[in-house]
């Protein structure tokens, strides 16, 4: 009897209790946005971006480093880079998904969030030396999307600008009506 009583009073108890609210970027790796966790899933996905490029970028250097610029993918050299790409193509997922959420009501937000995502997946596959690339000039490749991504990032931030501006401004409220005219009293 007396364990039913507290079960009773467990289950009340927990009913009671407030409920967490969940966010789409409650299980994102705070790797990938270290100071966007807490934030909007746009601004997690923009500093993400650069983020994990950098990750498999540096990656990259080390197996250049290990087995030289000619041998970086001969094999399974190239592993580290293939599964650092693979990992942040699933960790992007969750952040990818609430930007574009959020950014449901804008189609142009929503279409330069894709072209970004889009040019990221390109810039990973990048990441392999070319054959008979030398070393200076593939680190000059290599930090070109750099410029790109904080283009796009920048004109993301104005359109999000521009959105919060219009959503901000009260609606025009219709023309207000004429006072009705005194009838002048005769005395």
């Amino acid at each position: 009897m007396a364990h039913r009583l507290f079960l009773a009073l467990l289950a009340a108890l927990c009913g009671a209790l407030p409920a967490s609210p969940a966010s789409a970027l409650d299980k994102v790796d705070p790797y990938i946005c270290p100071t966007q966790t807490q934030g909007s899933g746009i601004d997690c996905f923009l500093e993400a971006v650069p983020q994990t490029y950098t990750m498999c970028r540096h990656i990259k250097h080390i197996e250049i480093i290990e087995f030289g610029m000619a041998g970086a993918q001969e094999g399974v050299n190239g592993a580290k880079t293939e599964s650092c790409i693979d990992k942040h193509k699933l960790t992007m997922t969750r952040p990818y998904q609430a930007a574009l959420r959020e950014a449901s009501r804008n189609k142009d937000e929503v279409q330069s969030l894709r072209k970004l995502h889009d040019f990221w997946l390109e810039s990973l596959a990048k990441l392999v030396p070319e054959s008979g690339e030398n070393n200076e000039g593939y680190l000059q490749r290599v930090s070109r999307p750099y410029h790109e991504f904080t283009e796009q990032i920048t004109a993301i931030h104005a359109l999000e600008q521009s959105d919060a501006a219009t959503a901000a401004k009260p609606a025009a409220k219709p023309a207000a009506k004429p006072a009705p005219k005194k009838e002048a009293s005769t005395q």
